[in-house]
């Protein structure tokens, strides 16, 4: 019987548009070996903590450009809480200020990522910080 493979949503939180950077970084992580859920554009924290508990996911990433992050990030860390999916790891990227990263690790957002972010160096992070849980 096979390893599970750590299995990860790629989310866009909120109303922002622009998801190619997105689906570059699920493509990544796909092409890495991941389990990779991309849930597409418009979504509410909700509805990203729904499908996170139904894939049975251990880490959700999130996309966001429209400046909304210390509003959407921690509601969708609430979302999952409310779930019973406090052990889910989230991490985020996007046009994120250098000065918003302590509020939103205080929050619970484990990395933050940022344009410019080598593909390789997120990969690596996350073959780091990521187990299936059922070998963690």
């Amino acid at each position: 019987m096979s390893e599970r493979k750590a299995r990860i949503l790629v989310a866009k939180p909120g109303l922002d548009g622009h998801d190619r950077g997105a689906k570059v970084v699920a493509r990544a992580l796909r092409d890495a070996g991941f389990e990779v859920i991309y849930t597409g554009l418009h979504q509410t924290p909700d509805m990203i903590a729904a499908a996170a508990v139904q894939e049975d996911v251990d880490a959700v990433g999130l996309s966001i450009m429209s400046g909304a992050h210390n509003t959407l990030f921690p509601a969708v860390l609430q979302a999952l809480k409310a779930r019973g999916a406090e052990d889910v790891l989230v991490f985020g990227g996007g046009i994120i200020p250098d000065d918003d990263f302590p509020r939103l690790e205080a929050a619970g957002v484990a990395r933050v990522f940022t344009p410019g972010t080598a593909l390789g160096d997120i990969v690596r992070w996350v073959q780091e910080h990521v187990l299936p849980r059922a070998a963690a």
